[in-house]
């Protein structure tokens, strides 16, 4: 018989709280956004996938019975995103949390460094870390005003230590959020606002991460798994939870730390 969901319900722990999640329309966006609304955080999911986004609106109503306003944008784009705050100051007055879960390899496979174009390089760096500059920099102001504020960059396991898929500029960008998740959690840390960082390990979340784990074989398959401290590979809610921890009164003295999810595959502090 399964367990009986005990945890707080959309009058939770924070409750009043809004929260912007980018990078929200499958997988671990999706969870996040439904975790963060099960413990009562009022939702602006965003993603360019805006089709998508209307999923991750029916599972935050349907699973948590939160609320979810969903809005596309383009992370990248510095004018899409500061209208994208203009917006959501607007209508709630404030900007509680936000996490920068936008990212991936722009469809990207391996490749030798030798032959990596500057395009190429550059289109990942503009998801994985320039969105995440974009959207901090806007919110900054808005949480400054405040004197509080919860800001969560999902980095991944590649940015600790190496990309599984080879791409280089994907690793690169990664461990440059933990980089920049650091040096804004003391530059914004006086105002009481709190980043930190969450690295999750492999999860078969979104089609990208299907694809990438049909490719492996059977055996790759086999051994990966293996090669993971609990046997198993992780679920979204999984990352999520660890999200709604760094955002939550039980880390109100964590800042500038990232945690890796991964089930133990990368063994790093």
């Amino acid at each position: 018989m399964p367990q009986k969901d005990t945890r707080p319900g959309p009058h939770g722990r924070l409750a009043g709280q809004v929260a912007l999640v980018t990078g929200a329309a499958h997988g671990i966006g999706r969870a996040i956004c439904t975790e963060l609304a099960r413990d009562g955080a009022r939702i602006w999911a965003c993603d360019i996938l805006s089709a998508d986004l209307e999923e991750t609106k029916r599972t935050v109503e349907t699973e948590a019975h939160g609320t979810c306003r969903t809005t596309a944008c383009d992370v990248s784009d510095p004018l899409q995103v500061n209208t994208l705050i203009g917006r959501l100051r607007e209508a709630e007055g404030r900007i509680d949390i936000l996490v920068n879960g936008a990212g991936g390899v722009a469809g990207q496979t391996m490749q030798p460094v030798d032959q990596v174009s500057d395009e190429a390089w550059h289109r990942i760096f503009a998801i994985n870390l320039d969105g995440a500059f974009h959207l901090t920099r806007a919110v900054a102001p808005v949480m400054k005003a405040q004197r509080s504020g919860a800001i969560v960059n999902i980095s991944s396991g590649a940015g600790r230590s190496y990309s599984l898929t080879g791409i280089q500029a994907y690793a690169s960008a990664k461990a440059g959020l933990i980089g920049f998740t650091r040096q804004t959690a003391v530059e914004l840390g006086p105002f009481g606002i709190r980043v930190n960082s969450v690295a999750p390990g492999f999860v078969r979340s979104n089609p990208t991460t299907e694809r990438q784990w049909e490719a492996m074989g059977p055996e790759g398959q086999r051994q990966f798994v293996e090669s993971i401290a609990l046997r198993r590979l992780g679920r979204a809610e999984e990352i999520a939870r660890a999200v709604v921890f760094f955002v939550s009164p039980d880390a109100s003295y964590v800042t500038g730390q990232t945690i890796s999810v991964d089930g133990g595959k990368w063994m790093l502090g």
